[in-house]
């Protein structure tokens, strides 16, 4: 993520004191919203405006930005408060079918009452620029924004992630936001992340931060590999990388020996052969990344048990820390460092262990007056006592790819997790885990339109079922026929089931395909 604004949108202390005072809205919204009387009826509504902005260094075309912002349409889900009002913000039109698809599965609402409380605005731009910048370049756009906003005390800005940008969009519109202050863009650095973990005592892997160019790659290995000879392999990892894409592995093995005079050499032709997770990348280009935001190496733990689960929190505007969720990561990519998807919820033989961990981040951050979702990455490993140890990884001081589909979980059900017993339970008092993608993609996907898949699941029985609160939530498949990929959630009501729903629904979609390709020769 780029921090930096353009020169016209300089943040001042005149109006950085004015985000405070914005800012400090958000507690006596906080106690508003959810507000019943004794019939369980909301009282007072407010207004959400929702940018799902992919803000910063990703180099991502329009079509990802597309997609990746029609992913946070399960905050849609919300509509079935019926006060609440929505605008929610695209770079581009989203297709009718996709808004339909979303609104009927809400409960307790009528569609027609959910319509008429969700605003879709967008600027109409296919560039590959962020969201925000679309927006913050359109003062009539801003205009159409506020003029959709009815009460500017009880509305406020629902980012996916926070730079300057965002920021500088909640003063135009003169509303909060419910995310990080960019102020505290550093604690979510990687670098930033590995400090956090030292001053609050989480066990983490060897490693060396704030690392601007070769030479400081190749002095930091030298060092770690004198600390410790017999590591095998590093990782080194952009500061703002997302999803692993920017990391990459540096193999140590059959190096000489620490202090040995051909070392230095040895390790930075290691270093130039590094393997990225992301195939586009060439050394030149990482480099430069790592000379714009800076970076990290670090030891690559191995096992041969090994997880990487994830703990997503809240910090209320209150300064109340909530343990929201676990997930066992799904990875993949070269290293198995790309994120592809996650299972819900994490392992209970570990979920405790890395939900104790957390905490002590969350009060940290309840200090330096942190407030919205954030999610802590982790590596377990079982030792030699079958014991699993956790290592802290990163820090995402932003919301990530297993909030939608928790969240989706979440309002659909009106459910709760319990980081005691590491499981979630619906308002009915039954028990629900799922496994979730971003990536169900293949080649033979394309042939594939938003209206093929809605009929696929409708077919075969696998739309969510509000009766029994199980079955198939789609998301990010509007490009589908462009991109070959979309994602989903499979709810179900035993870990076994939903991984079973999973695979049915991949198997299917490549039955289909196959058909679909035969029908067309």
């Amino acid at each position: 993520m780029n921090s930096t604004t353009p020169p016209a949108t300089l943040f001042t202390p005149e109006r950085a004191a004015r985000f405070d005072e914005l800012q400090g809205k958000l507690a006596p919204l906080w106690r508003l919203i959810g507000r019943t009387d004794p019939g369980g009826v909301v009282q007072d509504g407010n207004t959400l405006v929702v940018v799902p902005s992919l803000t910063g260094d990703f180099g991502a075309p329009g079509v990802l930005h597309k997609i990746y912002e029609e992913r946070f349409l399960f905050m849609t889900f919300l509509l079935r408060q019926p006060h609440l009002r929505m605008i929610y913000l695209t770079s581009q039109p989203v297709t009718p079918l996709v808004i339909d698809y979303y609104l009927h599965n809400l409960p307790d609402v009528t569609v027609s009452n959910a319509r008429k409380r969700l605003h879709l605005l967008s600027p109409q731009d296919g560039s590959d620029r962020s969201l925000v910048e679309k927006i913050l370049d359109r003062p009539w756009f801003i205009r159409q924004i506020r003029a959709r906003i009815p009460d500017l005390d009880r509305a406020h800005i629902v980012p996916f992630l926070t730079t300057d940008l965002e920021r500088e969009l909640a003063l135009h519109l003169d509303i909060p936001m419910y995310a990080a202050d960019p102020r505290h863009f550093a604690l979510g650095s990687k670098s930033g992340a590995r400090r956090v973990f030292a001053e609050e005592g989480l066990q983490h892997p060897l490693g060396v931060e704030n690392i601007r160019d070769e030479a400081g790659f190749v002095a930091a290995i030298a060092g770690m590999r004198g600390r410790k000879p017999s590591m095998a392999r590093v990782i080194t990892k952009q500061n703002e990388g997302v999803s692993g894409e920017g990391n990459a592995v540096v193999d140590l093995r059959g190096l000489p020996a620490p202090g040995d005079p051909g070392e230095v050499a040895a390790i930075a032709e290691r270093l130039r052969a590094m393997r990225f997770e992301v195939a586009r990348l060439t050394y030149d280009k990482y480099m430069a990344g790592i000379a714009r935001q800076g970076g990290i190496v670090e030891e690559m733990i191995d096992g041969a048990e090994k997880e990487s689960p994830s703990v997503q929190m809240r910090i209320s505007p209150l300064g109340k820390v909530e343990i929201l969720s676990t997930h066992d990561q799904m990875l993949g990519g070269p290293s198995g460092q790309s994120y592809l998807g996650a299972i819900f919820p994490a392992n209970p033989a570990y979920s405790r262990l890395i939900t104790r961990e957390a905490a002590k981040i969350g009060e940290r951050f309840v200090r330096e007056g942190i407030v919205g979702r954030f999610a802590l990455d982790f590596l377990t490993v079982r030792n030699e006592a079958g014991e699993w140890e956790p290592y802290a990884i990163e820090v995402n001081l932003r919301k990530g790819g297993t909030t939608h589909p928790f969240l989706t979980l979440q309002y659909l059900t009106d459910g709760i997790y319990d980081p005691e017993t590491g499981e979630f339970t619906t308002e009915l008092g039954e028990r629900r885990y799922y496994v979730a993608s971003d990536h169900v993609e293949s080649e033979a996907y394309r042939t594939f339109t938003p209206e093929d898949l809605l009929d696929i699941i409708s077919v075969n029985r696998l739309t969510f079922d509000q009766t029994c609160q199980t079955g198939v939530i789609l998301h990010m498949f509007s490009s589908v026929g462009q991109l070959g990929r979309l994602g989903v959630t499979c709810i179900h009501g035993t870990p076994e089931r939903a991984r079973g729903l999973y695979e049915d629904f991949v198997a299917l979609l490549d039955r289909e395909a196959t058909r679909h390709a035969a029908v067309e020769v």
